[in-house]
């Protein structure tokens, strides 16, 4: 009988002959092999236990002071042609790709363990899903990918039957950054990660595989894999409808996912199921319509800011079976991050390991954090109170919006709705937010990111738009598509919009359109709500604050079509000649004030 898992095989021999681990380790998803995992991890001072009675299950976790973020810079789309890399990804060629990176691989798990973890994005046997295959020499990575996917002796029966898998390869080597590469290889199903152990680096399932990989895949395959938020909106009569939003960082994603209605609305008994709040992979099915599923199984979330303010569900959600990573170490075992609720503790350990009190400074002035500004958690899904109960369905659930946003002081109104499904794939294509005082780079400056996937698209994204295209027409009923801006500001710099659980205000009207219960004013971007048709119950908020944040200023406008131009000429003949003609469109709008 031939064994189905010989490709898997050979392909760790080989790893492992590169590598040269001392023992190779199958991990097969027990909560045994786990525990066994963890204390030998807080033997060498990979992990820190917390307090079991106010953390139960939880512990922390601090990388090295060089690595402490995806490194965008060493991260590479690796084709054969530089041209389906694309503009917008560093590219390397293959060849070259694999002879550094191997001189790197070579030896770097002496005297370690080299684990194996057969993971699933997705429902195990779903037609969404997809099976990868890290080896690692972090047990940090295994823990954390047990918690992110499903991991173990599961897939592996799986893998009997369909023997295709990514190819997914990590060391932490030496942890040197002149060291470091995180190579994408699509033609080849296959990641290779050297010389990190931050989570967005190594655990490469998430971005690696669900995004950049899969984006690849999606196209190939006719779907589509997104940086999306997928969350359900629940009425009273028990109807419950979904949508898909796309964000660049800082603008709120999680929260809009885990939102709580706010006081105002609540007598119309709304409530709001958690489907994911990172990655959404969507199939036309065979009514036609989009359906979704978030193929990962926990969050990698961002510490700093989060409360029970900006998130009440995601604070229950880390209270159990919880891996931190880069906070501050209070005396009592428990955690604390810059914006957490309750006071600021008067010491601690901080990130760095070293002891902290609040108002300590570098040598040369620079405050000292508790916490890394980009100090994460990794915590089960399943933890989640608003967990969807449609999160294990094979087919996903159905998308009746897509809503793209971004962190706009001036230019785009609190919300609009495109003109069709050509119109909101030029509006995803332009997608921007201006950066802010706590983001390195030019105070207000224009960051474009299309769909939120500029670091994140797997090939060239003048094609990606095609496929958004391509897409479109494989529907016959499409998602509407809506762009949102919770960042709006007045003359003062205060921003007009509550944002939080009021943002559900928004999202109501954006359903009722979808039922084509309201009408709407047509404008030269898009379709905005007349003002009586958002429910401001409960929410005082004066008429003019209201009418300056759906307002739309040629001048800001105009500008804004010069720069969308210089974006696109990057693309050069790869930008669909559809989104060129909506540009077109848009300024002869905006100049004949339609």
């Amino acid at each position: 009988m031939k064994d189905k898992l010989r490709e898997l095989k050979t392909w760790i021999n080989d790893c492992a002959r590169l590598c040269q681990p001392d023992e190779i380790v199958w991990i097969d998803g027990s909560q045994a092999q786990k525990e066994r995992l963890e204390k030998e991890a807080f033997a060498t001072g990979e992990l820190f236990p917390l307090d079991s009675n106010k953390l139960p299950g939880c512990v922390l976790h601090r990388t090295a002071i060089n690595d402490v973020a995806r490194t965008e810079g060493l991260t590479f789309i690796c084709t054969k042609k530089k041209r389906d890399a694309g503009p917008t990804n560093n590219w390397m060629a293959p060849r070259a790709a694999y002879r550094k990176a191997r001189a790197i691989f070579k030896g770097a798990m002496k005297g370690r363990t080299m684990y194996v973890i057969p993971f699933s994005m997705g429902p195990i046997g779903s037609p969404f899903s997809k099976i990868g295959v890290e080896l690692t020499d972090s047990r940090y990575v295994v823990l954390n990918m047990l918690i992110m996917t499903k991991a173990g002796r599961d897939v592996l029966k799986y893998l009997r039957k369909d023997p295709r898998f990514t190819k997914c390869l990590h060391s932490k080597a030496e942890l040197d950054i002149e060291k470091r590469l995180i190579l994408h290889f699509p033609e080849d199903n296959t990641i290779w990660s050297v010389g990190s152990g931050y989570g967005g680096n190594v655990l490469l399932g998430k971005k690696c595989l669900s995004l950049r990989i899969a984006s690849y895949l999606a196209k190939r395959e006719h779907w589509m894999a997104e940086h999306m938020l997928i969350m359900g909106i629940e009425k009273p009569s028990g109807q419950i409808q979904y949508i898909a939003g796309a964000f660049p960082s800082a603008c709120g994603k999680t929260n809009l996912a885990m939102l709580l209605p706010p006081n105002g609305l609540k007598k119309k008994g709304y409530r709001i199921w958690t489907v994911g709040d990172d990655i959404a992979w969507m199939r036309v099915d065979s009514d036609g319509a989009l359906w979704a599923i978030n193929p990962e199984a926990g969050f990698f979330g961002v510490s700093p800011g989060t409360n029970k303010k900006s998130n009440p569900v995601m604070m229950q959600t880390i209270r159990k079976d919880t891996i931190f990573t880069n906070v501050l170490l209070k005396d009592d075992g428990t955690v604390w991050w810059e914006g957490a609720d309750g006071k600021v503790p008067k010491r601690g350990i901080n990130w760095e390991g070293r002891r902290w009190h609040p108002g300590m400074k570098y040598e040369d002035g620079r405050p000292v954090c508790g916490a890394h500004p980009n100090a994460r958690f990794t915590t089960p899904i399943v933890n989640c109170p608003s967990v969807s109960f449609r999160l294990e369905h094979h087919h996903g659930v159905p998308i009746s919006a897509i809503i793209l946003g971004g962190r706009r002081a001036h230019l785009a109104p609190l919300i609009y709705e495109s003109f069709n499904w050509q119109h909101g794939v030029f509006v995803g294509a332009t997608m921007a937010s201006e950066r802010t005082a706590a983001q390195f780079g030019k105070l207000g400056e224009v960051r474009r990111d299309p769909m939120a996937m500029l670091p994140f698209c797997g090939y060239n994204m003048g094609d990606y738009f095609a496929h958004w295209l391509v897409m479109g027409r494989r529907m016959k009923r499409p998602p509407r598509i809506f762009h949102v801006n919770w960042f709006r500001q007045d003359e003062k710099g205060k921003i007009l919009w509550p944002g939080f659980g009021e943002n559900l205000r928004v999202l109501e009207w954006i359903l009722d359109r979808c039922n084509n219960r309201v009408e709407a004013k047509k404008t030269a971007i898009g379709y905005l709500p007349k003002i009586e048709d958002l429910d401001m119950t409960g929410l005082n908020i004066p008429k003019d604050r209201l009418k300056k944040l759906l307002d739309i200023d040629k001048k800001d406008w105009l500008k804004e079509i010069q720069s969308i131009k210089h974006f696109f000429a990057k693309f050069k003949r790869t930008l669909p000649k559809e989104i060129r003609e909506e540009l077109r469109l848009l300024e002869q709008r905006i100049k004949s004030n339609r």
